[in-house]
C-alpha cells in the first residue's frame, strides 16, 4: 500500500492577485507566501500539499475530479466568487467523495448580501471565513489530523 497522502489546495479566480488586490480586504500576502506555508506545513507532517489556482471554473472541475487518481485524502478549497455560482464545481466535488473544507481570507459575512450564500458549505466539513491566511494553515492542521486519523480505516 502506498503511505504517501497528499491534500490540495484549490484557489479560485482572482486568488492570484493576492498582495495586491483589495488589501483593506486581504491583507498583502500574496498566493505564493500561502501556497509555500501550506507545503512546508504539510512538509513538517509527512503530508504532501499540492496548491493549484485558475481563473477558470473548468479547470477547477477538472482539477477536482483527479483527486481521485492522484492519491488525495483532502481538499482545501477557496471558491473565491465561484463560491455563489458553481454548481459544475459543486457536482464535481461530490462526484470524488474526498472531505473538504471551504475556505475564505475575508470574511464574506461583512461583504455584500449575495457573497453570504455558498454552493459549498451545506456539503463541507467545516468553513473558515474571515481570519486571513491563516484561514487555510487551519483547515490544513484540521486535514493532517484528518489524514492520519483515517489512515488505518482504509
Amino acid at each position: 500500500m502506498d503511505d504517501s497522502y497528499e491534500v490540495l489546495v484549490l484557489h479560485g479566480p482572482n486568488l492570484n492577485l493576492l498582495g495586491t488586490r483589495e488589501r483593506n480586504i486581504y491583507g498583502d500576502i500574496t498566493l505564493e507566501k500561502i501556497n509555500n506555508e501550506l507545503k512546508n506545513l504539510g512538509d513538517t507532517h509527512n503530508i504532501k500539499v499540492k496548491c493549484f489556482q485558475s481563473n477558470s471554473e473548468s479547470e477547477l472541475v477538472s482539477k477536482t475530479q483527479d483527486i481521485v487518481k492522484d492519491n488525495c485524502k483532502f481538499l482545501i478549497i477557496n471558491p473565491a466568487s465561484l463560491t455563489h455560482s458553481s454548481i459544475s464545481l459543486r457536482d464535481a466535488i461530490l462526484g470524488v467523495e474526498v472531505p473538504f473544507i471551504e475556505v475564505h481570507i475575508g470574511n464574506v459575512y461583512s461583504r455584500e448580501k449575495f457573497r453570504h450564500k455558498s454552493f459549498f458549505s451545506d456539503i463541507a466539513i467545516g468553513v473558515i471565513t474571515g481570519l486571513g491566511s491563516q484561514s487555510y494553515i487551519l483547515a490544513l492542521n484540521y486535514a493532517i489530523d484528518y489524514v492520519h486519523s483515517n489512515k488505518n480505516k482504509e
